[in-house]
């Protein structure tokens, strides 16, 4: 069953993790960059995930490094937690690889696109509010 105790607490932890090690380290980037314009704090911490989640991937798929506790320990909880990025990465990866071209280009159009105007809908919807 995908949704025991073992499987929920095993994300969680894994989400705590990443999310306070997001926080720390894009903080730190962002400190030592010495710019306010471009978000390099982000940037860095979404390229590692994306590099992290294909190494764990690349070992778990290849040399069945990982449990499916560990998977989700460290792709969904850990790195979900880093950033979602790192995931949209390697889904995208692996449309690439299992040569779905049409499906992986829209899947990653839809997500820069949508999310953009998404993010801008939310605002609006707060700033008609003000």
């Amino acid at each position: 069953m995908l949704f025991n105790l073992k499987n929920i607490l095993a994300v969680g932890i894994g989400g705590f993790i990443g999310s306070i090690s997001r926080y720390l380290i894009s903080g730190w980037i962002q400190q030592i960059s010495h710019t306010g314009v471009f978000p390099w704090g982000t940037f860095i911490v979404n390229m590692l995930g994306c590099l992290i989640i294909g190494i764990v991937g690349g070992l778990s798929d290849n040399f069945g490094f990982f449990t499916s506790t560990a998977r989700l320990l460290i792709m969904v909880g850990i790195l979900g937690g880093f950033t979602t990025f790192s995931s949209f990465g390697y889904e995208s990866f692996h449309l690439f690889r299992d040569k779905e071209i049409v499906t992986a280009l829209i899947y990653i159009v839809s997500h820069f696109t949508l999310g953009i105007v998404m993010a801008g809908i939310g605002y609006n919807l707060i700033a008609l509010k003000g």
